[in-house]
């Protein structure tokens, strides 16, 4: 349980490393404001030349607040986490990347959009996050069935608008919405990666076997179906299974392990409601 915890939290980092690099190595030396409270700062900083690593920690102090007393405690401990380690980073990179890592703006755009959106899917995805739009999307997801991604892009749309008061250039925004589409595909491509699930259909003359081992062995529900074979008229038993993506790889491999002629097929599925998966949001 510790060990776990620990690798949550290192995955955390992790993830707010990659977003605070494409922030710092990317966007701002191209001037791309790519939405959030990010952004905020971001235009504040092209504006005023204020710290954004400040400007974040101040935002997201007061959201915080507002969140703790509906998504708890533990939340509150990650979004702290989360919050203090996005702002450091962002105090801190600037001094250790002092030039442009690449000069075309467009690239750089690119590149900057995919770390950001990638780091804040891997914090989200361990419970973790950097703040700002990224606790606002918490707050919504806890109670209706909408990506998170899809929630930051209602928000950036409308702070990457603003970005027209750095120097008034209508190209600073179609850059901005750039990064805004980037950033939100590759955010929900790792979240809904993570929160993936799998049905399996097995067929099988051991199906006893194949459930005990799936039941008691990797702690799988299991659903029997009454069938019957139609060229051979005989009954048979169909095992209804379905399971988180990592747990995947030990399906296959109890079945394989019991009867490797089994017959078996797989698909992904887009939601799991119920116990030990997601519950219904309306």
């Amino acid at each position: 349980m510790a060990w776990e915890k620990i690798k949550s939290y290192l995955l955390i980092t992790f993830g707010l490393l990659l977003n605070a690099l494409g922030w710092v190595a990317f966007l701002i030396p191209a001037q791309v404001v790519g939405g959030g409270v990010t952004g905020i700062g971001a235009v504040i900083y092209y504006i005023l030349d204020f710290p954004l690593g400040f400007t974040v920690l101040i935002i997201n102090a007061v959201l915080v607040c507002l969140g703790i007393r509906i998504l708890g405690i533990n939340f509150a401990l990650k979004s702290i986490f989360g919050i203090a380690t996005i702002s450091v980073l962002l105090i801190i990179l600037p001094k250790v990347i002092t030039a442009p890592l690449v000069e075309d703006r467009f690239m750089s755009a690119l590149i900057g959009a995919v770390l950001a959106g990638s780091g804040i899917g891997i914090a989200m995805s361990n419970g973790g996050n950097s703040g700002g739009s990224d606790i606002i999307a918490l707050l919504v997801t806890k109670y209706r069935n909408i990506s998170p991604g899809r929630i930051t892009l209602y928000i950036d749309i409308f702070i990457i608008a603003s970005s027209y008061f750095i120097n008034h250039q209508i190209e600073t925004i179609i850059y901005g919405y750039v990064v805004m589409s980037v950033r939100t595909y590759a955010m929900d491509l790792i979240i809904e990666g993570t929160r993936q699930s799998y049905q399996f259909t097995i067929v099988s003359e051991m199906s006893d076997d194949i459930a005990d081992k799936l039941g008691n062995g990797i702690g799988r529900g299991i659903t029997l179906i009454n069938g019957a074979g139609w060229y051979s008229k005989n009954d048979k038993d169909i095992l209804l299974c379905v399971c988180h993506r990592y747990e995947k790889r030990q399906i296959l491999k109890v079945i394989n392990d019991i009867d490797p002629g089994a017959f078996i097929t797989m698909g992904k599925v887009s939601a799991v409601y119920g116990k030990n998966f997601d519950r219904i949001k309306m």
